[in-house]
Order: structure tokens, then sequence, then C-alpha cells
């Protein structure tokens, strides 16, 4: 079996649970052989080269570094999960401040020693204001970093699917918008349970609150059930994500993009919209929803919008009007 590509993919943040997983997802998709697993901590980095040897991927090019330099050097696609995870009783907000210190060096490492790598994948938290961070520094286009917010969707028709006693792929257009945190936007009026909409599938208010609160505590309960965050689930949708952009099947789930659409009410801003991810970069469109739903959409955003003013106050990007002097293309 052919490799998508052999443009090199860094897994930045190798060493941990959902770096390893993404190097082990995407040898196993077959996406390229030239992957560079890139960790600050030595020990575990040298831990997953090893198992990673250990599986035998046939033609596999597997490097790795604790160097920046060396890593991101000629890189064309990187996944970062380069943050500190969330532990029992955070949300995802309170890894503001450190996490996005981490996103803005993983921004001018990615202005400095690979300005021409295509597509970029953040999905470490808060990832909205992460990737936002990143992207400031990186000097990239708003097309070319994507953050994940498919968790949220799938989470949401895990649900569904449970209640309703069907396959999970039977349900569709269960979607969330907005923020990846405890401000999300969860839309579903639009779900289909087996082809019938959900409106007409006899659920209750009752029972829809249930669904929606699981949906936005998916994290948290992840953290509950197994003592550390989730790293199977986001792993394998990150690498699906980079895929997509290597020219494999398009990523139809919703992705964190920079969004600046006064036409819309939103502006300057990293949120999940309906998005494609295809070779030519991130793509969105409007959501579409009950009032209730744009309403909480709109609670999102403003949501979003304190976080990003609260790293312009801790000074790790500029004032909104200053971003065009750091990142010609915003």
């Amino acid at each position: 079996m052919k490799f998508l590509t052999d443009e090199k993919l860094v897994i930045v943040g190798a060493a941990g649970m959902i770096g390893s997983n993404m190097a082990q997802t995407a040898m196993m998709l077959r996406l390229t052989p030239n992957l560079c697993l890139y960790d600050i901590y030595e020990p575990g980095l040298r831990g997953v080269v090893a198992e990673m040897d250990h599986c035998a991927f046939p033609e596999a090019d597997i490097t790795w570094t604790v160097d920046p330099a060396v890593a991101f050097k000629d890189a064309k696609y990187i996944i970062s999960s380069g943050g500190a995870p969330r532990k029992e009783g955070m949300t995802r907000e309170d890894l503001l401040k450190g996490n996005c210190q981490i996103a803005a060096d993983f921004g001018d490492n990615i202005r400095k020693y690979c300005p021409d790598v295509k597509h970029v994948v953040v999905i470490f938290n808060p990832a909205d204001v992460t990737a936002l961070t990143a992207l400031i520094h990186s000097g990239l286009r708003a097309d070319q970093l994507t953050s994940l917010a498919a968790l949220d969707s799938t989470r949401l028709q895990e649900a569904l699917a449970a209640e309703f006693g069907v396959q999970q792929c039977k349900v569709t257009g269960a979607r969330t918008y907005g923020g990846h945190g405890e401000a999300m936007a969860v839309f579903a009026s639009k779900a289909l349970i087996d082809g019938k909409p959900v409106a007409e599938c006899g659920l209750s208010e009752e029972k829809w609150a249930e669904i929606k609160h699981a949906t936005i505590q998916g994290g948290s309960n992840i953290i509950k059930l197994r003592g550390r965050s989730s790293f199977q689930s986001p792993a394998y949708q990150a690498v699906k994500m980079i895929e997509a952009a290597m020219g494999g099947e398009p990523f139809t789930w919703p992705a964190g993009c920079y969004v600046n659409a006064p036409e819309l009410g939103f502006k300057n801003v990293f949120m999940a919209m309906p998005t494609v991810i295809d070779k030519t970069g991130v793509h969105y469109t409007t959501p579409e929803g009950t009032a209730t739903e744009l309403a909480d959409l709109k609670a999102s955003y403003e949501h979003l919008c304190k976080m990003r003013d609260e790293i312009v106050t801790l000074g790790i990007v500029p004032a909104v009007e200053e971003w065009t002097k750091v990142n010609a293309n915003l």
C-alpha cells in the first residue's frame, strides 16, 4: 500500500499520550513515511520511538529530536499536542495562560524554521485561543491552520445514537459550533436519526437537556472515567484532519478556524464552524439553526472574544488592530 505523500509530517508533543497515538495512527493510515517526532521530554520521546520501531511499519522513515530547529526544518504538515493536559476539576479555559505562551513559541518556530508549511493542526486546550495565538505568531494564512473541534460533535452524535438505539453512523447532522469549551453551542435541529428528523423522534426537553449537558461535559467525563484527559479520540480526529489537508478524503466534521466575517457578526476569533478541510485548506460556511441555537452561538462567540482579549492583556498577542503588523495574512 502506497503512502499518501512523502512530505514531512511533524508530531509536536510526541512523548505524550495524544502525540504517541497520533504517530501510530498516521503510520497506520499510511500518510507519509517521512514522520518526525518532536518533544522536549527526551526519555518519553525515546520510549515512543522504540514503540514505533517495534511496530515494524514497512518503509517507515521515523526520526525524532528534542531540537525545534531540526524538527520544524522542511516540515510541510504539523500537528501539535504540545501543551499541558487538562486534569480533573479543570476546565479547558483554566489552561489559557501557560498553553497560549506555548502556542506563541510554536507559532514563532513555524515562522522561523518552516514558513512554507502547508497545513497545521493545533489540538491543545483551550484550542480556540491556542490556535489563534499560533496563527498570529506563525505568519500563515487563515486557511492553513485549524484546531480540533470535531470531538464535541462526535460526542453529540454518540449520545443521540445511544438514546435512540441506532449505530452512531446513522445519526447525521448533529453538530456543535463556536467554542471548544464550556460555552460551546450545540446544534441538533438539523439532525437525522436513521434518516428521520430528530424533532419527529419524540425526544423530550428533559432528555435533550441531559444529552446537551453530556456533550458539553464529554471531556470531563473521560477524565473521571480514565483518570486522565482523552487521547485516543483527539489523536484520531487530528490525524484525519491532516490527512485531508494532504489530499486524502475531505474532513467534514466541524473544525476550528479563523473567522473574521463582520457580516455574520463574528470578528477576529478562532471558532468551530461548518467546515471542509481539503488539500486547498479549510473553508467554512454559515451555521444554520433555530433562533435558540443561533443565540447560543452568539453567546459562545462572546465568550471567545473575552478569552481573546485576555491573551491580549497578558501580552501574548498584540491588540487586534496590530495583528496585521505581526501577520500580514490576517
